[in-house]
């Protein structure tokens, strides 16, 4: 995990005068599973393109796998696998027969047991000889995340993986995911599922064109919103609020009608003292939790911050 796959510095993308990608820089280790997050033509699929060696950068640099891209991208495109929103198979062929064609493409050197092992470990084997053009949408992302995988990349680039599936569908992709990840694997995903991108992902970046923000979910809740912690009281009183208030360390103390709702840096520390305080003060305590914010609502806070949820 020490060591980084990818870096990109000042890296830059125009077409025409269309800015793509503006000087997006990153450093990604060995292992990680990261998330690009952002809206329709913020820029997530043209950078996945570049980090792939598929298109040329218009400025910047980037490296993968140890390699330059613009000047070693045979090399890059050995190491990573790709996965397209809309992957491209032959309908006609089986799924034996795809995969078999493309890790000839890729000069797998065991092409009968690669395509054996991914096609098992997808739940596909049983189904090698049917067309393709017979599956559904689930099973054909699967045999699209097997074609990715054939060459034994060291960096995964998934773009929508679970745009579609079903929900048992979606859940077999995500185990595989999970899966990938302890292979030590680096897995870039590409999605609008936010839910998904706070299961999966180690560390997200939101980017609009330009780099927005980075780091894990749960590091940009805090930086974002802090950490509110909920006192569910039999009744709140002005004395109450005063006696929290009290303390410096709180950075906000409010009433949501029987509940006392307050943002603190440290809330395993300082919650002990706000309930002696509390009950000290004459409340009665009936639990505490803590108000968990979601990844949406810090993606559309910087996304949209004019119209952040509440």
């Amino acid at each position: 995990m020490t060591d980084t796959m990818i870096y990109t510095n000042n890296l830059t993308k125009s077409f025409g005068e269309n800015l793509a990608v503006d000087r997006l820089s990153l450093s990604i280790p060995a292992g990680e599973v990261f998330g690009l997050l952002g809206p329709n033509g913020a820029g997530k699929t043209t950078t996945i393109r570049m980090l792939a060696a598929l298109i040329a950068p218009t400025g910047g640099e980037a490296r993968v796998a140890g390699f330059q891209i613009g000047q070693q991208d045979r090399e890059v495109r050995k190491a990573v696998g790709i996965l397209t929103e809309n992957p491209g198979m032959y309908n006609q062929l089986s799924a034996e027969r795809n995969l078999s064609f493309f890790a000839k493409l890729y000069e797998v050197a065991d092409i009968p047991g690669q395509v054996e092992r991914y096609l098992r470990m997808l739940g596909l084997w049983d189904r090698r000889h049917e067309a393709v053009g017979t599956f559904s949408k689930g099973m054909r992302q699967k045999l699209a995340i097997a074609r990715a995988l054939l060459h034994e990349p060291r960096v995964l680039y998934l773009d929508e993986p679970t745009s579609g599936l079903d929900p048992e569908a979606s859940r077999i992709v995500r185990d595989f995911i999970a899966e990938l990840r302890h292979e030590g694997r680096t897995i870039i995903i590409c999605t609008h599922n936010l839910n998904e991108a706070d299961r999966l992902c180690d560390r997200v970046a939101v980017f609009r064109s330009e780099l927005l923000a980075l780091d894990t979910p749960t590091n940009l809740r805090r930086q974002i919103f802090g950490r509110r912690v909920v006192f569910h009281l039999a009744e709140v009183t002005p004395a109450l609020l005063d006696a929290v208030r009290a303390y410096g360390f709180v950075q906000q103390a409010e009433v949501l009608e029987d509940k006392l709702v307050v943002t603190l840096d440290d809330p395993e520390a300082q919650n002990p003292l706000l309930v002696t305080a509390l009950v000290g003060a004459g409340a009665q305590v009936r639990f505490v939790g803590e108000l968990r914010r979601s990844l949406e609502d810090v993606y559309l806070h910087l996304v949209n911050p004019q119209k952040e949820a509440n």
